[in-house]
């Protein structure tokens, strides 16, 4: 099985920056290309391992293990996949000639390696081995190589861990186990998933460590409102391709095998972003064997739906593998009136073209309808000023309103290997995002002895953007001053654009001729009259971003690893509007050659603990329709984000602790000018300050015993010292674990608890401190079928997130059982 595939992608000649920096990647590339006699070692010398370099590999799968030995390397590894299909490896570590470290993967395995006078190796069985029976699960499948693609390396799925130590790109590209990346990295594990029932990408998000919901809606289309270091999360990546912020990437956890999470700038990946976190999705691939599972759920407030997963290979030589997931799913609110629904498809195929290359093609499709979705809350005051208090079921949405989406998504990539273990990708994604909706806004000035004054105002959104990304680059390893380094060369090119969107304009209100007075506040159930929307405009908005990037890890020592690289971006964004009467008009906005650069440093203390820092700059257009007073474009933001931390490998790899702490500094952030009545005006806020501390824990601390817990700690301040961004709280703590009972192993318990310090807006309502806890239990009846119950908001408590003026309710208790058949 070859370790990597590799593709030498043919580079598309769309702006000068970008085919100078990628022939310069590609020199290197062709250098590296050259027969291993050509190297520092002739090929003898590589082939019986004479050269000892410092190996990290985990105890886990033999396949993956053996999949990392090979990049680590450079060397082609195959093996057919029923020998390693359920065998685990012991790992291996320390200063290891080659032959020593794939010796040290395969003890206890009755598998050897053979070494032919290419250098390369294959696998069989010791004769002891062989003379044992083959399991009645086996499954016979030809002498095969199966191609090992990046993301199947880095599976989680099928592990049980809550801890991963595969190869991550999320970051800088280069693939980076954990403790190697510069940056604080939370991966959500397909078991951590899972087991907490993260069923949707904004609760996983927020289950991670530094990461905050700061939510003004449910079901609408405001964001989630997640919050890292101070600023939104608005960095999003589907395989590390990065996804434009203002197309929705589906909410369903179902078709990911891990959520990676990377905290603070990834400048080098996104290009253009913010500063607070960037979230990778992961899709789930096909197995070489076959495994299929049904589960079907119920839970509180009359939610049912189920899921099917079926994978494996569609051939005897298991050369094209597929999977196909479906996934229903519909609920009730303890809001009254509201009800969501939604439904995932996901389709992927992988064709193994040579030993060496693979092709993958995938479709998808998420759709998500909401029927009476909270835009913002309801409100927090009386016109008196004195606090109005209305149940937690209370909906001030009318009945009418409704928002429902659908995220297209088509891709197909070619990755290939080369035989001196460089490798290269290809990839072309498409994304469509549909919505339409009615939404709403309770205002007025209420009375507190009548109820009366509220009034609802109300918007139609309507639009189907659409996305095209076509990604390359090429990765390896390269000769310099005695010592093997690492290159990964890429491009991005992609377009986003929204043809001939309809606007009916901003809300409207009793100012624009609708009367939406909805009576009593205190009585009042959803009816009003709907409003009559009449056609303003239409518009076109395009945005095309052509990016090129190198980046490249030195290894100046056994122990210290320098991580530098450039991203260089041009961006353009222009929109037309055509009234349905008046003058057409458009706007340009463009940044060109925007440098975005990147330098990381990971020094190995011992064994088990590294040292790193980093530092990025930070670069972003504003938003549409972020203008100053006069009618002008805010300066794009602009800053740098420092962090330095430590990352330890404890009780064997099974456990990571991490801490860290980290600076932030922004320029131009757009706030809303609070001197004038316009919402739509901003000011663009200097020297903007994050700093903060996080520690987190993720892993097995004994046999069956999983945990996942962290702390963190986050100031905000503006130029003059102030304190800003109150709304997040400072302080926030996270943990949830699980157990597998000894005296009874087909029982499982868990549970854990968040916890948030006070947060809230200056001279009105502040949320106090509070803690809301959740629990898991989990038998396996037998070894196809399970039964799981979560339950969440275990003691009921009662709190509110929102708006200065305007809040929503935590949801209170509820659970969910869920019965899972796996044959």
């Amino acid at each position: 099985m070859s370790p990597h595939p590799s593709v030498r992608p043919s580079l598309p000649r769309r702006t000068a920056f970008a085919a100078h920096l990628l022939c310069v990647s590609l020199a290197a590339c062709a250098a590296t290309a050259l027969p291993h006699a050509a190297l520092a070692q002739p090929a003898s010398a590589a082939a019986s391992g004479a050269a000892a370099r410092n190996y990290s590999i985990p105890a886990g799968p033999l396949g993956q293990a053996l999949n990392w030995l090979g990049r680590e390397s450079g060397t082609l590894i195959t093996f057919a996949p029923e020998l390693v299909a359920g065998v685990q490896s012991p790992g291996a570590r320390g200063s290891l000639t080659l032959e020593q470290a794939l010796n040290a993967l395969l003890a206890g395995t009755g598998l050897a390696p053979v070494s032919s006078v290419a250098g390369e190796y294959t696998l069989q069985r010791t004769p002891a081995a062989s003379s044992r029976p083959a399991s009645k699960d086996a499954i016979a499948l030809g002498e095969v190589q199966v191609v090992a693609s990046a993301e199947r390396d880095a599976t989680t799925e099928g592990t049980g861990a809550y801890a991963s130590k595969a190869p991550s790109a999320t970051s800088t590209r280069l693939p980076l186990e954990w403790q190697e990346t510069p940056q604080s990295l939370t991966i959500l594990t397909r078991q951590r998933l899972d087991d907490q029932r993260l069923d949707r990408v904004d609760s996983a998000v927020e289950s991670a460590i530094g990461v905050i919901a700061f939510r003004q809606s449910m079901g609408s289309d405001l964001t989630s409102g997640l919050m890292s270091r101070g600023f939104a999360v608005g960095n999003y990546e589907v395989d590390g391709i990065p996804s434009s912020s203002s197309l929705n990437t589906g909410n369903s956890t179902v078709l990911y095998d891990r959520v990676e999470i990377v905290r603070g700038a990834t400048g080098l990946m996104s290009g253009l972003g913010t500063p607070g976190a960037t979230i990778n999705l992961m899709r789930k691939r096909p197995t070489i064997t076959p495994q299929r599972s049904v589960s079907v759920d119920a839970g509180s407030w009359s939610r049912h739906g189920g899921t099917a997963d079926f994978s494996g290979p569609l051939n005897a030589s298991a050369s094209v593998r597929g999977r196909l997931i479906v996934d229903a799913r519909e609920a009730d609110s303890f809001v009254d009136r509201y009800r969501n629904k939604n439904s995932t498809v996901y389709g992927i195929v992988e064709a193994d073209l040579s030993n060496a290359t693979l092709l993958t093609a995938g479709l998808s499709q998420q759709r998500d309808d909401n029927s009476a979705p909270l835009r913002t809350g309801f409100p927090l005051y009386y016109s008196d000023g004195s606090r109005l208090v209305l149940p937690r079921s209370y909906n001030s949405s009318p009945n009418w309103s409704y928002y429902d989406s659908t995220v297209k998504n088509a891709f197909v990539s070619l990755e290939h290997r080369l035989d001196n273990g460089w490798r290269g990708k290809l990839e072309y994604n498409h994304r469509q995002f549909s919505y339409d909706g009615i939404v709403s806004y309770l205002s007025g000035d209420i009375d507190r002895s009548t109820g009366l004054g509220g009034e609802v105002q109300a918007a139609h959104w309507n639009g189907a953007p659409e996305e095209n990304n076509l990604d390359g680059y090429v990765t390896g390893h390269f000769p310099l001053f005695g010592r093997q380094h690492e290159l990964v060369a890429g491009f991005t090119l992609s377009r986003m654009q929204a043809r001939n969107a309809p606007s009916y304009g901003w809300f409207v209100s009793r100012w624009t001729g609708y009367d939406g007075a909805i009576g009593d506040i205190h009585t009042w159930d959803g009816s009003v009259t709907p409003p009559v929307f009449t056609l303003a405009s239409h518009g076109d908005t395009q945005v095309r971003q052509h990016a090129a990037y190198a980046t490249s890890r030195f290894n100046l020592t056994d122990d210290a690893k320098l991580i530098v690289g450039a991203r260089v971006t041009d961006w353009e964004q222009t929109t037309a509007t055509r009234p349905v009467s008046g003058a057409a008009s458009s706007t340009l906005q463009r940044e060109t050659g925007v440098v975005t650069p990147y330098a990381g440093l990971v020094y190995r203390l011992s064994d088990s603990l590294s040292a790193y820092g980093s530092y990025t700059k930070i670069f972003k257009p504003q938003g549409y329709g972020v203008f100053d007073i006069n009618g002008r474009g805010l300066d794009p933001e602009a800053g740098t984000s420092v962090e330095t931390g430590l990352k330890a490998d404890l009780l064997g790899g099974r456990l990571q602790a991490s801490a860290a702490v980290f600076q932030t500094r922004l320029d131009n952030s757009a706030i809303r000018d609070e001197s004038i009545q316009d919402t739509r005006i901003f000011i663009a806020q200097k020297g903007l300050k994050s700093r903060g501390l996080e520690l987190e824990l993720a892993g097995e601390l004994a046999r069956g015993w999983n945990l996942s817990a962290g702390y963190a700690f986050t100031s905000t301040k503006d130029a003059q010292g102030a304190d800003t961004m109150t709304q997040i709280p400072r302080n926030s703590v996270k943990l949830f674990t699980t157990y597998r009972v000894p005296a009874l192993q087909a029982l499982t318990l868990g549970g854990g608890f968040t916890w948030q310090s006070a947060s809230g807006y200056s001279g009105y309502y502040m949320e106090g401190s509070h803690a809301v806890a959740s629990l898991l239990a989990r038998y396996e009846i037998n070894r196809n079928l399970t039964l799981a119950l979560n339950v969440n908001n275990l003691f009921d408590k009662n709190y509110y997130t929102g708006t200065a003026t305007h809040a929503l309710y935590g949801a209170p208790r509820n659970a969910v059982a869920t019965l899972t058949y796996k044959y």
